[in-house]
């Protein structure tokens, strides 16, 4: 099973607000996760971006793999290097 650390989109048309999800790469986007660890709404000025840095280092140790623009968040917010 591939773990994925990625965005879920919510919100409603032309105003999405992102969920950091840890899922199974095999479920759809918007489909079932395993544990939510944080949230992105790129529509406030400034940004919103709040992480769970202790979460996000469990599942990273335990082998789940963060997608490009999640790396890019979690570089951001202090969670990875």
């Amino acid at each position: 099973m591939a773990v994925k650390i990625r965005l879920r989109r919510m919100g409603a048309k032309k105003a999405p607000f992102y969920r950091i999800v840890v899922a199974d790469s095999r479920y759809p986007r918007d489909g079932r996760f395993i544990e939510e660890i944080g949230y992105y709404n790129p529509l406030e000025d400034p940004v919103v971006l709040k992480v769970d840095n202790e979460k996000v280092k469990k599942w990273i140790s335990n082998g789940a793999q963060p997608t490009d623009t999640v790396k890019a968040l979690l570089k951001k917010s202090g969670a990875i290097q």
